[in-house]
């Protein structure tokens, strides 16, 4: 009975050590795919599968994303509050833009490279989500409701072919968006995902992710 307790003891300072290295954690790495895909990603299809891979380029190791006519995505559960990790950072790289594209119509409802935080309901149809994407028409900055389902608010970090085959490093106050898009203070976030798709359009797209990962404090906002 004596070990029993010790174990219950053992398992409690484990659970506390934890969430005191968690509390005061200043960054807390998503994915930077060095050692593969880590596990704890699951695939999400729609409509067909999109190809995620983990490659080398140079010394570096990322997500390489092939889609052509298809829509899947890889979603990384992970309950965190926007209030101590407001900052969300990752780099991309895409090799084309969606000629099609189009984020105010269904049939353009396609995107080279996304990354969003999805904010999980009970009642999922009031599930909501903030995707950050390379738009093709959407000016930069600005930001429309998905022409499928309203409470998913679709933000044009980068937009156009201009900086098509540069890795690009993204910094954004998550926080900040959601209050600025909804109107109202964020809830907890669920997951993180990523998604390149191409069924709408039918077209090819190529991209790529890299050093996913979120931060407790607000530095300086810069491109």
């Amino acid at each position: 009975m004596r070990y029993h307790w010790v174990l219950i003891f053992l398992a409690f300072l484990f659970a506390f050590s934890l969430a005191f290295t968690q509390a005061i954690q200043r960054v807390v790495i998503i994915d930077d795919f060095e050692k593969g895909l880590r596990p704890g990603w699951e695939i999400k299809r729609f409509e067909g599968e999109t190809d995620y891979r983990v490659v080398k380029e140079g010394d570096n190791y990322v997500l390489r994303a092939e889609s052509t006519g298809t829509a899947s995505g890889l979603i990384y559960k992970f309950r965190y509050s926007l209030k101590e990790y407001p900052i969300l950072t990752w780099r991309w790289k895409v090799e084309n833009i969606l000629l099609k594209g189009d984020a105010s119509k269904k049939e353009g409802d396609d995107y080279p490279a996304r990354i969003y935080v999805i904010f999980p309901h009970w009642f999922p149809p009031l599930t909501k989500s903030i995707n950050y994407i390379w738009a093709n028409r959407l000016p930069k900055d600005s930001h429309v409701p998905n022409t499928y389902y309203s409470k998913a608010i679709m933000i044009a970090v980068e937009s156009g072919p201009f900086r098509v085959g540069q890795w690009i490093t993204e910094r954004r106050d998550v926080y900040e968006d959601y209050r600025r898009v909804f109107g109202e203070e964020p809830p907890e976030a669920g997951a993180i995902a990523i998604m390149t798709d191409t069924d709408q359009t039918g077209e090819h797209a190529i991209a790529y992710y890299d050093d996913i990962r979120i931060e407790r404090y607000r530095p300086e906002m810069t491109n």
